[in-house]
């Protein structure tokens, strides 16, 4: 597989999805089953063995010089966000796989790829699945998790074939793995800023997500004074401002990406309403700083405006350190692309190394994208850059080898 195999293989990928006029392929749905099918082929004739785990992450296997040996894992996700571009996650796989395929057959390791079949969290509410349940970091609780259908997870397990009592044959230990190494699209504009095709991941960011509420009381638009009103749009809305001001403030992250009114009429004074926040930053203790001025505002906001406010946390994921050894190897990959001064900086996005590091010390790899454009159809990568992490991947690999001899 070179660049331009890989990027028509990409072409492939995006045209598996639910919806004709867009790219969409969530965890446990037909599409994932076909993605998954097109994936093993593929690792097939890069000669490794393949197998669908029991959390529906599609896997294969390159052994090394004999049998059996713990593996040095690669890989990336194959699910996408709704309306997503076709680089995200994918792009990692198919590398990874070609990676494999130029390999020496006699490494002192294996080589794994996995594909994770739940990255994005997109069905059911919760990121990782795929990731955490290779990881051994599984919460039973999950699989009452339901889809915008009712779907529980557990119900969609056995849907999709897989016994949710097998699970833990998913899970992986420590002496089995070497280390884990994902290739990825930047999702930024750093790269491209600084003319750069790629740059080796120091940290990846620890994120927490929240189900807010604010409450106030409906009521008609023409016939409630204002000095009565209980909007809870308005404040829900001041408090989203200050969501923004305190972000730029703290230096972290925060985001407000859905918001829904209650009643919801043209004509009625909103009395509830439900938004999501997305807080990360480089440092937990940054994040969870910025968090409680947030919450604190929030609560002043409420009280001056006769409201209530509730917060309910649906996802926590705490900052990612790359393993120094790995960073070393991708930095010694970029240099053999004829980059002498590797730029390095942390990714302002998760990524399955955030669980995977529970087993293995990991360490990623970034490509530039144009426009750091990502979770949109606008998604885009060079070929030249895509052969240059390519030929990068494969040198970090064997220098991780040559550490193990």
């Amino acid at each position: 597989m070179d660049a331009e195999t890989i990027l028509d293989r990409c072409d492939e990928l995006a045209a598996i999805s639910s919806d004709p006029e867009r790219l969409v392929r969530v965890h446990l749905s037909k599409e994932h089953r076909a993605a998954n099918d097109l994936v093993a082929q593929w690792m097939t004739e890069a000669g490794l063995s393949t197998w669908q785990d029991a959390a529906g992450n599609q896997c294969g296997r390159l052994e090394g010089r004999e049998p059996g040996l713990p593996a040095l894992l690669l890989g990336s996700h194959i699910d996408t966000v709704p309306d997503a571009g076709r680089y995200d996650g994918m792009l990692g796989v198919l590398l990874a796989i070609a990676v494999v395929g130029r390999l020496p057959k006699d490494l002192p390791f294996a080589v794994e790829v996995v594909a994770f079949s739940d990255e994005e969290g997109t069905r059911f509410g919760t990121a990782l699945l795929g990731s955490r349940a290779l990881a051994g970091t599984w919460d039973d609780a999950w699989w009452s998790l339901q889809d915008e259908r009712g779907i529980s997870l557990f119900e969609a397990f056995q849907d999709f074939g897989l016994d949710p009592a097998r699970l833990p044959s998913a899970f992986r230990r420590p002496e089995q793995l070497v280390g884990y190494l994902e290739a990825h699209i930047e999702q930024g504009p750093f790269l491209e800023d600084a003319d750069k095709r790629l740059a080796v991941v120091t940290s990846i960011a620890g994120a927490r997500r929240f189900e807010l509420t604010m409450t106030g009381k409906a009521g008609h638009a023409g016939g409630s004074p204002y000095d009565r009103r209980k909007d809870a749009l308005v404040g829900a809305s001041e408090l989203v401002v200050e969501i923004e001001r305190l972000s730029i403030e703290q230096h972290v992250i925060g985001t407000v990406g859905k918001l829904e009114a209650f009643p919801g009429g043209v004509n009625v004074i909103p009395g509830r309403v439900e938004f999501s926040l997305d807080l990360r930053a480089e440092f937990d203790e940054d994040r969870d700083e910025a968090l409680r001025l947030m919450f604190e505002a929030a609560q002043s906001i409420a009280e001056r405006r006769g409201l209530s406010f509730h917060e309910k946390e649906i996802y926590r994921a705490d900052a990612v350190v790359c393993d120094l050894d790995l960073r070393g190897a991708i930095e010694a990959g970029i240099r053999s692309t004829g980059d002498d001064e590797p730029m390095a900086f942390w990714s302002r996005a998760g990524h399955d190394g955030m669980a995977v590091v529970a087993v293995a010390p990991i360490a990623m790899l970034f490509l530039r994208c144009k426009g750091g454009v990502s979770h949109h159809p606008d998604e885009s990568v060079r070929q030249g850059d895509v052969a240059a992490a390519l030929k990068a991947y494969e040198s970090a690999v064997l220098v991780v080898a040559k550490s193990v001899e």
